[in-house]
């Protein structure tokens, strides 16, 4: 890994530990030697672990009373320097002024605030993560998460949609709450690459929301097995492998920080809790999806990481449902599967009749259920469905 997105979250975590809460670390690009308002020696080991620098920092921020806005780490001959504000709008006022900008902070650094978050800001300034998060159900997260004053970055294999999305959003905000992120969550590599753009640009991770999946619907009888294990690797491994990178960065922020919780939250589905028929390879790697958020709960409570899963009910409004070509109301329609239906609304009412609330599940039903998971902190492990009541936990 880069040196410096090594450090980073250990210092994004000896400031968190400090103040209580969440902060940007940001890698600098002046070169060494800029006006650092704190210097820390890192000692001279080519691979120091986290424990031991994470005492170091936690040390050297011991007897500060203002968080430093810039600081330079010193570690095996080279010097690494970091931007550190509460938020995207310090970042950028800080190097605003790198620039010849006058600003206080930079000489100062920032003060200290008790300021205990209510209900409504329980993700606020969190950096977070939504895999899947450039179009449909992951776009109405990120949009939602971002209107409760989180910090998005929105990994999509489709880097342009990304890019546009948040695009859109810092416009609309009138300053940076999204950051695009390319990534193929099937791809280690990528996720990997991902995880260390995320830590060099803001420090580190306070939740995931891995929502990237897909859906071939089709009897067992007549799937291709090609399909079958392209879901199973989508919605199952690919869980896996942004858990793994995201909780390896969540691990070292906690080295420094063991107070602080973070959250790896999967978007699981009703077919996770409850079969599906003629849909056995979602309904499959949904189920092993929750077996996998158990598993990971057990292990990284550890490191102060809840894993959880929102399971939620059938999105009919979204393009999955409802789109008038490919659709799966066009679909069922045009294959007789709701008998007597003549119209595509007859076959919405049919499904929407299953539910006992009489609709389908939407973003903000997810996202509420989201909010709620984080602000739990005693709570993981666990699959919450958000249905309607169509399934009902027993």
């Amino acid at each position: 890994m880069n040196k410096a997105a090594f450090f980073a979250p250990l210092i994004r975590g000896a400031i968190i530990a400090k103040t209580g809460a969440p902060w940007i670390v940001a890698v600098s690009q002046t070169a060494s030697g800029q006006k650092a308002g704190l210097r820390i020696d890192a000692g001279e080991a080519a691979s120091p672990d986290e424990k031991t620098l994470a005492d170091i920092f936690t040390k050297a921020f011991s007897s500060e009373k203002k968080i430093p806005a810039q600081i330079s780490v010193k570690s095996g001959g080279e010097e690494y320097c970091f931007l550190s504000a509460p938020d995207f709008a310090g970042i950028e006022k800080i190097r605003q002024g790198a620039q010849g900008v006058s600003i206080a902070a930079q000489a100062e650094g920032w003060d200290i605030k008790d300021e205990r978050p209510g209900r409504a800001d329980v993700v606020k300034n969190r950096i977070t993560l939504v895999t899947g998060g450039a179009q449909g159900f992951g776009e109405e997260l990120t949009r939602g998460l971002i209107a409760s004053g989180a910090i998005v970055f929105i990994a999509d294999l489709n880097l342009a949609g990304a890019e546009k999305l948040a695009q859109t959003l810092n416009a609309e905000y009138k300053k940076t709450v999204a950051f695009p992120a390319g990534v193929n969550v099937s791809d280690e590599a990528s996720v990997k690459a991902m995880i260390e753009n995320i830590a060099l640009t803001a420090g580190g991770l306070d939740l995931c929301v891995s929502n990237a999946g897909v859906l071939r619907a089709a009897s067992i009888l007549e799937q291709d097995i090609e399909s079958f294990k392209f879901v199973t690797e989508v919605n199952y491994t690919a869980f896996a492998v942004v858990s793994k990178h995201c909780a390896l960065l969540m691990k070292s922020q906690h080295a420094a920080a063991p107070a602080w919780t973070t959250d790896i939250i999967q978007i699981n589905s009703k077919s996770g809790l409850d079969g599906s028929n003629k849909n056995g390879s979602y309904a499959g790697s949904k189920f092993g999806g929750i077996g996998l958020v158990q598993s990971f709960a057990k292990e990284l409570v550890e490191y102060g990481i809840k894993v959880n899963a929102i399971c939620p009910g059938n999105f009919f409004d979204g393009p999955l449902w409802s789109d008038p070509v490919k659709g799966l109301f066009v679909q069922y329609l045009n294959t007789g599967k709701v008998p007597g239906a003549k119209t595509v609304a007859e076959v919405k009412a049919f499904y929407e009749a299953k539910v006992p609330m009489n609709r389908g599940c939407t973003g903000p039903d997810v996202l509420r259920a989201a909010l709620y998971l984080v602000e739990q902190v005693y709570e993981t492990g666990q699959a919450l469905p958000v249905t309607g009541g169509q399934v009902m936990l027993s």
